[in-house]
């Protein structure tokens, strides 16, 4: 990419999007293409194409999504199929018709079977069955990374996609009705902290791992990747290392300062025992996290602070 090179950012206000704009601001990219949901309803059509017809960038990142963890994922199931389905449809679509050089998707780790062999590598998608409380997003995201796929065979389009795992960071989303592990404990700890609860409740029994990455690097991920991968398949971005969610209570409540008791309640779902990539691929391509886990939950929890008049919780 040129420095003048137009850059389409779908989804730059989300927690990728927005990380994707700052690490382009940081690498001199500045003229960049940004449309909020009420200006370019990416789920419609006739607003895609419009877009796309105005503007014909040459590059595009498709970070925008509907997206949420286990409750919401659980009781919408048709939104998460029907509005990702729709969205990555459009934009893949219209990128491809009106020019743009090269696309970058971003799926999800959750693609893969609920029972793959740890860690997770490229090669083990379809190969089993979907983890049931995520599946519907999973199916949608497996049919964007197989349409970039569909359209670099038979169009020739420069279509790659990235397979982010857990990503937390500033401009994660706390409401605790569809926010994930890490930003719901964020949220959870603070209040508890404030309101001075002896006893915070968790969901689950606490024995899963999971694997965290900032998303400020999955956004130099992203731009790695634009740059310098060309290939059909996929690719993994993660941290490389795991952490059981009891451990990242204790982390968390340590990071707030929250000094009463958890209570794991085990009659709600844990989802998926363990989901480690194998971010081999990366490492070998030249890419690593830099952030570690401790240092990036405080400077989320920090954001989180300066912000949480604003937020919807």
């Amino acid at each position: 990419m040129k420095p003048d090179s137009l850059i389409y950012v779908a989804g730059h206000r989300g927690l990728v999007g927005s990380a994707i704009v700052r690490r382009l601001g940081a690498a001199g990219f500045t003229n960049l293409l940004l449309r909020t949901h009420q200006e370019t309803d990416l789920a419609n059509q006739a607003s895609v194409e419009q877009l796309f017809a105005d503007h014909r960038p040459e590059y595009v990142f498709l970070a925008a999504a509907r997206v949420g963890g286990i409750l919401a994922n659980d009781t919408r199931p048709a939104e998460f199929l029907k509005e990702n389905l729709a969205i990555q449809t459009n934009v893949i679509d219209a990128a491809y018709r009106h020019g743009t050089r090269k696309l970058l998707f971003l799926g999800s780790s959750c693609i893969y079977p609920k029972n793959a062999p740890q860690p997770m590598r490229e090669d083990c998608l379809l190969t089993g069955p979907l983890e049931p409380t995520n599946e519907w997003y999973a199916i949608a995201k497996i049919a964007g990374l197989k349409m970039c796929q569909a359209y670099r065979r038979q169009y020739g389009f420069n279509a790659i996609s990235a397979m982010p795992t857990n990503l937390y960071g500033p401009g994660d989303n706390f409401n605790l009705k569809g926010s994930h592990v890490l930003p719901a404990l964020i949220c959870k700890f603070h209040e508890a902290r404030e309101q001075g609860a002896c006893e915070a409740e968790i969901w689950g029994t606490g024995t899963p791992h999971r694997e965290f990455l900032h998303v400020d690097d999955l956004a130099d991920a992203c731009l790695f990747l634009m740059e310098r991968y060309d290939g059909e398949h996929w690719v993994n971005v993660g941290s490389g290392s795991e952490i059981s969610i009891s451990e990242l209570v204790s982390l968390v409540a340590g990071i707030i300062g929250y000094r009463g008791a958890v209570r794991f309640n085990t009659a709600m779902p844990d989802g998926t025992s363990r989901k480690l990539l194998d971010i081999s691929k990366l490492r070998a391509l030249g890419w690593n996290p830099t952030i570690p886990l401790e240092s990036g939950i405080q400077q989320t929890y920090n954001w989180y602070l300066q912000h949480r008049d604003s937020l919807r919780i």
